[in-house]
């Protein structure tokens, strides 16, 4: 017997014994902090990928200069999901390769946890706009993946052009993220041509105008314009850091305050501007491609967004929409607008499937990795800064920092599942044949660390 042999056989012998099995549907932040905290109470975890590596959004749906939280995340979610008891099943995805209610009703699970997150672009709320993708219009997530791929000769996915006037529509990390691919992929390219070198990742960490000066040169010299971000509320009320629910007026002004000193920083460090009060209306199209849009001002009124008859238009190579990611839907899971339809909100229960719990993006609906609500933890404003880039000196949001909600909800999910009746022997070695068969569907042998080093380097 080889050791693949082996070191498979002693997995199964050692998991049989386990009186509840669990499903993840998704290995990254939340997925693996579930299947870890989990298994160290004994109950063994099977976790469902969709892509052949578990990093989620960490791996590209940050922007390439993020390489010490990417690095981090990493780190930890190889640690979580190579803890025993913990099985890993990538290149599955529940809806297409394995049928979501057959998973919950008939493998034999004790409980179903969803930790797939938010992957999928939320529309631009304009008609007809959709069939206008790829003739001017553009999708921040696919943007963001093709940007850290650029440099990739074997990438095969959908590239994009990062044109100067760029517009851009949204209002949250993701928008700024996507404001600084422009202008710092567009000042790499204007230095390059009077002989400077120097990667996005360098004028990220330095700042475009610390670079200029360095070389003698003005961002008038390069003859680029900032790229736009219009926002359909104030400035102060960009999501960059989240307000509790709760807390007082003076907390609230203090917050908003610290949104805008953030938001100064980043528009002065990175040549980047936000246009507020500002709500997409119609997109501006000739010989059937997108050059521009109309949008039209708000007004903020006891909180909520309201339209003016005021219309104003801006003409732009292309508009890219980074109003937020939403999660994919699943057949077999009754929708709620653009989310699950939850009985429970807090650990996100479908009425339809009792065993089933919801962690993380998948719950919230945003598919950035320092959203916060009740299933992310309190990121700090020192930690925020570090992501965006501003910050002096203090790390971005680590995994620690990032899986509180989750561990909170894995303790939850853990009781729940310690008060069902164990799994009978028939139905645990039928369960693990399901596994198996579908680890060697794909090509996996069960050794976590060699899959994931032949499933290719990150972007």
């Amino acid at each position: 017997m080889g050791f693949a042999g082996y070191w498979q056989n002693a997995r199964m012998s050692e998991t049989t014994s386990s009186k509840h099995y669990v499903a993840v549907i998704g290995g990254a932040t939340a997925g693996a902090e579930v299947a870890s905290r989990l298994a160290d109470r004994g109950i063994h975890v099977a976790v469902f990928e969709q892509n052949a590596r578990p990093f989620g959004k960490i791996e590209d749906g940050l922007p390439r200069w993020h390489e010490g939280l990417r690095q981090k995340e990493y780190e930890a979610i190889r640690k979580k999901l190579g803890k025993p008891g913990v099985e890993f099943i990538p290149q599955t995805e529940i809806g297409r390769d394995v049928d979501w209610k057959e998973l919950v009703e008939s493998w034999g699970f004790s409980c179903v946890v969803l930790a797939n997150g938010a992957w999928k672009d939320r529309p631009l709320p304009l008609e007809n706009a959709d069939q206008f993708v790829g003739r001017g219009l553009v999708y921040q997530n696919p943007y963001v993946i093709a940007f850290n791929h650029a440099e990739d000769p074997s990438y095969n996915g959908e590239r994009f052009e990062i044109l100067n006037g760029s517009i851009v529509v949204g209002g949250g990390l993701a928008s700024i993220d996507v404001a600084k691919i422009v202008t710092l992929s567009n000042t790499q390219c204007a230095l390059a041509a009077r002989g400077v070198e120097i990667t996005t990742t360098e004028l990220e960490v330095k700042g475009i105008p610390k670079i200029l000066a360095a070389h003698d040169l003005s961002w008038e010299e390069l003859g680029i314009e900032d790229c736009t971000i219009y926002y359909r509320r104030a400035e102060e009320d960009m999501p960059l850091v989240a307000i509790p629910e709760d807390a007082p007026p003076e907390r609230v002004e203090k917050i908003k305050k610290s949104r805008r000193t953030m938001l100064d920083k980043a528009m002065q460090k990175f040549h980047i501007r936000v246009e507020p009060l500002s709500a997409p209306d119609e997109l501006l199209i000739e010989s059937d491609h997108v050059v521009g849009m109309r949008f039209r001002r708000t007004r903020i009124e006891g909180g909520r967004v309201q339209v003016t008859d005021e219309t104003f238009e801006r003409k732009g190579p292309v508009v890219i929409s980074a109003i937020g990611s939403i999660p994919q839907a699943i057949e077999g899971i009754a929708m709620n607008g653009e989310l699950f339809d939850f009985s429970d909100w807090t650990y996100g229960r479908l009425e339809d499937f009792p065993t089933v719990f919801s962690v993380g993006n998948v719950v919230t609906g945003k598919g950035n990795i320092v959203a916060s609500r009740k299933h992310a933890s309190k990121v700090s404003e020192e930690a925020i800064e570090a992501y965006l880039g501003v910050g002096d000196g203090a790390e971005a949001p680590q995994a620690e920092d990032l899986t509180e909600a989750a561990s909170e909800a894995a303790e939850k999910i853990g009781d729940h599942v310690d008060r069902q009746v164990p799994l009978d022997e028939a139905t645990r070695i039928n369960l693990q044949a399901k596994i198996k068969a579908r680890q060697v569907a794909v090509g996996y042998t069960g050794q976590l660390e060699g899959w994931l080093d032949q499933a290719g380097p990150p972007c």
